[in-house]
C-alpha cells in the first residue's frame, strides 16, 4: 500500500511538469475545502499558495511570449503619433532597409518584399511583409504567412493566439477581477506577481495590470525591478512607448529585459541603438544565443545580409541545433550561387527532426540546381503530400513550373503555373511567368492581361513592369513601355536593362 501524496505538493508537481489542467483541477478541489481551514491569519496559509498556484497553471495555459510574437496590426502601424525623421541616414532605418551599405542582394538575386527586405529564410511575424507607408498597402498587404485578413491590432494577435487553448469555466471566470481590491493583494508580492499574470495573459486586461502594477510599485517603495518591468510591458502593449520603465532597470542587464527594450527601440525604428544595446548586453553575457540571434535579426531586417550570415555562424557556434540559424544561413547559401552546400544546411534540419512542406520544398530546389536531378521530383513530391493548405500547394507548383523550365518542357511549366493559380489566385510571379510564355506563343492580349494582374498584386516586383514594357516596345505602344520601364526603375534601381530600354525610348523620343 503505497504512502498517499499531499495535494498541494502533488498539484505543485503536476505544475512542473507542465500538467496545467491536472493541476488546476486539484487546487480547485482544495479551494472547495471548509473555510474554517482555508484561513489563516499568520503568513501564507495553504489556501493562499492553492490559489496562487492555480493562477499560474490558468496563466501558463494561455501564455504567449509577446518577445517572439511581435506582430505589427494596422492600429499599431497607421496610427502610432511617434515622431520619426522623415529622411533617415543611410543604414539607420527598417522603414528604408534599400539604403544599408552592406551589400545585400539585389531584387536579380533574391526576391524582397513590399518594404524591401530580403525573403527571409525563417517565417517571423515582423518581417512577413514589411511596413506599409499608406493604410491602403495595410488592408492590400497579408499580414501573416497564410492569410490576406489584416490583423487591427497587436492586442488582439494575443487574444486570438491565447483563446486557442482557454478553458471555459461553467461556472464563471476563475477571478472576477473588477470586485478585487488591489490595493490589499499589491501588499503581500507573491500573490500580486502570479495575479498580475493572470490579468495580463489570461484575461488580457491591460488596465487594471497596470493598475495592480502601479500599486505593487509603490508598495515595494519603487525599488523592485520586476514591477517596473511589467508597468513597461503594458505601456507597450498600449502603443504608449515609454522606455523609462525599462531603462530604469538596464543596469540589471537580464537578458528577457534586453528583449524587451530592444522590441521598444525598433518600434520607434531605431535599429542602431537596439544593436549598440544587444552588443552591451554580450559583454555581460557572452555568449547569450538570444542576444546573438537578436543581431543576426536587425541586420537581415536592414538587408546587410553578410553580417546577418556572420551573427548566425555564431549562433551555431553556441547552439549547433538553432533551427532558425540553419534555416537563414541554408536560405543565404542558396541565393548566393551555392546550392550545394544549401543543401547539407537543410539536410541537417531534417535530420534534427524538422518534417514540413517547407524543408522537402527548399530540399528539392536545391537538388535540381546542384544537379542532383533524382532526388528533385521525389523530394517535390513530398512537399506536396506535406502541404496542409491551398497557398502551400501554390509554393510547390510554382517552385515545379521553374523545373520544367530549367529542364526545357514549356508545356509542363504552363501546367505548372496553372495549377499554382488554382490553388492561390494572388500568385504574382506565377501571373508573371505565364506572361513570359504567352509571349513566346505570340499571344500578346493574353500577355499583356497577365502582367498588369501580376503588377497591381505585387506592384514592389520589378519584373512585371520590365516585361511590360518590352512587350509594349515591340508593338510599337512607345508611351506605356516608357511608363512602365519607369516602374520598373522605381522599384530596382541597378537594374541595367531597365536603364537601357529607357535609354532607347528616350533617344526614340527625341527623334520624334
Amino acid at each position: 500500500m503505497g504512502l498517499e501524496t499531499e495535494p498541494l505538493f502533488q498539484a505543485w508537481s503536476y505544475f512542473r511538469r507542465r500538467k496545467f489542467r491536472q493541476c488546476s483541477e486539484l487546487c480547485s478541489q482544495l479551494l472547495e475545502g471548509a473555510p474554517s481551514e482555508q484561513e489563516n491569519d499568520t503568513g501564507y496559509s495553504a489556501f493562499q499558495a492553492a490559489w496562487s498556484l492555480k493562477t499560474r497553471a490558468l496563466t501558463e495555459m494561455v501564455y504567449v511570449d509577446e518577445i517572439e510574437i511581435d506582430q505589427e496590426g494596422i492600429a499599431e502601424m497607421m496610427l502610432d503619433e511617434n515622431a520619426i525623421a522623415q529622411v533617415a541616414r543611410p543604414g539607420t532605418s527598417l522603414k528604408l532597409p534599400g539604403t544599408s551599405q552592406g551589400g545585400g542582394p539585389s531584387p536579380a538575386v533574391r526576391p524582397i518584399t513590399q518594404s524591401g527586405r530580403p525573403i527571409t529564410g525563417f517565417v517571423r511575424p515582423s518581417t512577413q511583409s514589411g511596413r506599409p507607408s499608406t493604410m491602403e498597402q495595410a488592408i492590400k498587404t497579408p499580414r501573416t504567412a497564410l492569410t490576406a485578413r489584416p490583423i487591427s491590432s497587436a492586442s488582439g494577435r494575443y487574444v486570438r493566439l491565447g483563446t486557442a487553448s482557454m478553458i471555459t469555466n461553467p461556472d464563471g471566470p476563475f477571478i472576477n477581477v473588477s470586485r478585487l481590491n488591489l490595493s490589499k493583494y499589491a501588499q503581500k508580492p507573491e500573490l500580486a506577481k502570479a495575479l498580475f499574470e493572470y490579468i495580463f495573459h489570461h484575461e488580457n486586461d491591460v488596465k487594471n495590470a497596470l493598475d495592480l502594477a502601479a500599486l505593487a510599485t509603490e508598495h515595494a517603495q519603487f525599488k523592485d525591478w520586476w514591477w517596473k518591468v511589467q508597468i513597461g510591458k503594458c505601456f507597450y502593449s498600449t502603443i504608449h512607448l515609454n522606455i523609462q520603465y525599462f531603462q530604469d532597470q538596464i543596469y540589471i542587464f537580464k537578458t528577457t529585459l534586453n528583449m524587451k527594450i530592444f522590441k521598444v527601440y525598433l518600434r520607434l525604428d531605431q535599429p542602431v541603438t537596439a544593436l549598440n544595446l544587444f552588443k552591451q548586453g554580450l559583454e555581460r553575457f557572452p555568449g547569450e544565443v538570444t542576444l546573438i540571434c537578436g543581431i543576426a535579426r536587425i541586420y537581415e531586417e536592414m538587408n546587410d545580409i553578410s553580417s546577418a550570415a556572420e551573427y548566425y555562424k555564431e549562433v551555431l557556434k553556441q547552439d549547433n541545433t538553432h533551427v532558425e540559424a540553419i534555416a537563414c544561413i541554408g536560405s543565404n547559401r542558396f541565393y548566393s550561387d551555392q546550392p550545394e552546400i544549401a543543401l547539407r544546411f537543410y539536410r541537417r534540419l531534417l535530420q534534427m527532426g524538422v518534417y514540413n512542406y517547407q524543408l522537402f520544398n527548399n530540399l528539392g530546389l536545391c537538388c535540381f540546381y546542384a544537379q542532383q536531378y533524382d532526388m528533385t521530383l521525389t523530394s517535390f513530391e513530398r512537399a506536396l503530400f506535406l502541404a496542409e493548405n491551398e497557398e502551400e500547394r501554390a509554393d510547390v507548383w510554382y517552385n515545379l513550373g521553374h523545373v520544367a523550365v530549367g529542364i526545357g518542357d514549356l508545356n509542363l511549366a504552363y501546367q505548372c503555373f496553372k495549377l499554382t493559380l488554382v490553388n492561390n489566385n494572388d500568385y504574382a510571379e506565377a501571373y508573371n511567368n505565364l506572361a513570359v510564355l504567352e509571349m513566346q506563343k505570340g499571344h500578346i492580349e493574353q500577355a499583356r492581361a497577365f502582367l498588369q494582374t501580376a503588377s497591381y498584386l505585387a506592384p514592389h516586383m520589378y519584373e512585371p513592369h520590365f516585361n511590360f514594357a518590352i512587350l509594349s516596345e515591340k508593338v510599337g505602344d512607345f508611351q506605356r513601355s516608357y511608363m512602365a520601364a519607369q516602374k520598373s526603375e522605381e522599384a530596382f534601381p541597378g537594374h541595367i536593362d531597365t536603364q537601357q530600354l529607357i535609354k532607347q525610348l528616350k533617344e526614340r523620343f527625341a527623334m520624334l
